[in-house]
């Protein structure tokens, strides 16, 4: 999505290409991308990147691949959720998951439902397709 009807030409007069990355700049200069703009999770107010509760959830041992994305919740606009693929031979229930990560974010961010999956839809480049997650099936566990 970086070219417009084909061309190089950004939308903006002022040359800028709206990517819907979210990118910090260091001291340094040094640009890092850390999330899409998209993906980002409002949950009853708060900004909450999923890729933050990923890196979390993704250090415990127990964990092979984790995505966290947005489920719909009626008072809140959002609740954070995650599906997340363990590694083999390994067991851990899904509130262990959930108590792991209380204890390392901040209490708006970490994830309420959690999921533990059989495998992930996956692009040809290895990375979770979060829009084919099953979140529809989430939304029953949160009424």
């Amino acid at each position: 999505g970086y070219y417009i009807d084909g061309g190089l030409e950004p939308h903006d007069p002022d040359a800028w290409f709206s990517t819907g990355d979210l990118v910090h700049v260091d001291d340094d200069g040094q640009l890092t991308i850390f999330d899409r703009k998209k993906e980002m999770i409002l949950r009853g107010g708060y900004n909450v990147y999923p890729s933050e509760v990923e890196d979390v959830l993704s250090a415990h041992p127990a964990v092979s691949i984790a995505a966290v994305t947005a489920a719909p919740h009626a008072e809140l606009g959002q609740e954070v959720a995650a599906f997340v693929l363990l590694k083999s031979d390994v067991e851990v229930t899904a509130q262990e998951l959930i108590d792991w990560c209380r204890n390392r974010l901040s209490l708006y961010k970490y994830p309420r439902i959690l999921k533990i999956v059989d495998e992930l839809p996956l692009t040809p480049t290895g990375k979770v397709l979060k829009r084919a997650l099953p979140v529809a099936e989430l939304e029953r566990e949160i009424s």
